[in-house]
């Protein structure tokens, strides 16, 4: 698990009406360095790119083809359809108790491909659809996961933090072992 000392700081006194560009200014700058420095700890070689698809955003390293986190502002409900086949495609090699999990869901707008990721099913289908159904009631929140490897270059996460951060509520940010 990461630690997030400064998030509660940074979210005091954000409110829904600017609540946006602070999220892109001083939040997410914050916490894609904490997820950057804890990543850094596990690795010998990087090549760490971030990218958007689909509104969302993704620090994903290429030299070992893992991605470290994904976030984005929720605009609420997604209803289009999910890619079944794009789904299907995606490998599935870490064993019967894991699924293909999205970083962001589905709900959310996540698409698949850099979204995909080896998750326990357990997690999946159980406490991590909390704070998933939470974001899609809450549009205007940020939503994160940030996908914690074990040293070495499995493709499998050992733990997963899934965060919540809503104007001037304090930060609901969870920590799964995957």
């Amino acid at each position: 698990m990461a630690s997030y000392p400064r998030v509660a700081r940074l979210l005091a006194g954000v409110s829904a009406a600017n609540a946006e560009s602070v999220f892109r200014r001083r939040i997410v700058p914050y916490l894609v360095d904490v997820w950057l420095d804890g990543y850094a700890r596990t690795v010998r070689t990087s090549q760490i790119v971030e990218t958007t698809t689909s509104g969302f955003s993704y620090l994903f390293d290429i030299a070992s083809g893992r991605l470290i986190a994904a976030w984005g502002i929720s605009a609420g409900r997604f209803s289009g359809a999910r890619d079944k086949s794009r789904m299907a495609g995606h490998p599935l090699s870490a064993g019967p108790l894991y699924h293909r999990g999205h970083a962001i869901p589905h709900t959310l707008g996540g698409p698949t491909d850099i979204n995909l990721v080896a998750q326990r099913g357990a997690v999946n289908i159980g406490p991590f659809r909390v704070l998933e159904r939470r974001a899609v009631a809450t549009p205007g929140s940020l939503y994160f996961t940030y996908w914690v490897y074990a040293r070495g270059s499995s493709q499998r996460p050992v733990s997963v933090d899934q965060g919540l951060l809503i104007p001037n509520q304090a930060p609901d940010i969870r920590t799964h072992s995957n």
